[in-house]
């Protein structure tokens, strides 16, 4: 019997038209241009300020790019995922929404929240369901509005963060294609030093928590700095062992755009030259759940058919993980 694997076939993406610059971010905050670019590569970010809309409004935008680029029907969407630290509610499924809004009918959706790995593990999930042989077309999006959680004074998180969402549709290959393996992590202690700490079930919202600027995300930079660059690392690395590839084999690294520094600390542990590390950090900043298919989108005319991708990303609660896919279209 033939191998099914799960194959990416379309990407789509969405960023909104304001860009903050760093320059803006110096009538905010005690910060500067060269401080941010040094020590993150971040110029500038997008931002929605569209009145009234949230997370499903980014999703929406990259999942009828993607619809649109790749002449899909909706109706033949089996599934819909949603990766997102920043859900329109806490109840109600953001990717229910979506699916309805884009016209996937025929289609069951829920959310997954791994904070900055979301799309990652949503990257294993699709898999799943496609390797199942029940599943035809599973549509994965990756969307966040970070500006949503932000401290616009609080210069350690605020020059970081950017809000933007990118889409990409799985389907069964059955040429080797797709995705090959992964190698997926967690440590339930990092939500010590990563976190939004009020508005959950431990801390619901009170005059006190808003007071007190709880509902705002949260970070031990130090500390988590130090776990993303070896935790990153080490799970690429462990990727290209377990799969015997070189330097020489790898095509192209798909980190996640947290930090230049931890980028370039991964990709010196797999033996990359910058030519083969994926990069838009500079205009997006971090937009969480959505660095990685915002990558796919902005290098998609580079990208042929067989290229060994490696994904690698870092994120709160602690979550980690590395994927190994093998890319499976030239682009038209």
């Amino acid at each position: 019997m033939t191998k099914i694997t799960a194959a990416i076939t379309a990407v789509g993406a969405y960023v909104p038209d304001f860009i903050m610059t760093n320059k803006m971010l110096e009538e905010l905050v005690d910060t500067n241009d060269e401080w941010i670019t040094s020590r993150t590569g971040i110029k500038e970010r997008r931002i929605l300020k569209k009145e009234g809309e949230g997370t499903s409004y980014l999703a929406i935008k990259a999942a009828e790019d993607l619809l649109r680029k790749g002449n899909i029907d909706p109706k033949e969407i089996d599934l819909v995922l949603v990766g997102t630290a920043t859900p329109d509610t806490l109840v109600a499924s953001t990717a229910a929404y979506v699916a309805s809004q884009i016209g996937a009918t025929n289609a069951f959706a829920f959310d997954l929240l791994a904070a900055c790995s979301s799309f990652l593990f949503g990257m294993s999930t699709a898999s799943g369901f496609i390797a199942s042989g029940k599943y035809k077309k599973v549509l994965l999006i990756g969307a966040d509005k970070m500006s949503s959680i932000v401290d616009y004074t609080d210069r350690t998180t605020c020059i970081i963060f950017g809000d933007g969402a990118g889409a990409v549709l799985f389907e069964p290959n059955t040429e080797g294609l797709g995705l090959q393996d992964e190698y997926l992590r967690s440590d339930g202690l990092g939500r010590n030093f990563l976190s939004m700490n009020a508005g959950g079930s431990v801390m619901p919202a009170t005059e006190e928590t808003v007071k007190n600027r709880q509902h705002y995300i949260f970070q031990e930079g130090k500390t988590v700095f130090k776990f993303a660059v070896s935790n990153m690392a080490d799970a690429a690395a462990k990727i290209m062992e377990r799969n015997q590839l070189t330097d020489t084999d790898v095509s192209w690294l798909v980190p996640h755009q947290a930090n230049k520094r931890i980028i370039d600390a991964t990709a010196n542990r797999m033996g990359l030259d910058n030519d083969k590390v994926m990069m838009n950090i500079q205009k997006y900043g971090n937009t969480t759940s959505a660095t990685l298919p915002l990558l796919l989108h902005d290098y998609e005319q580079q990208l042929k058919k067989g290229d060994n991708l490696v994904f690698a990303a870092f994120g709160g609660g602690f979550t980690w993980g590395s994927i190994y896919l093998k890319w499976a279209y030239n682009s038209k």
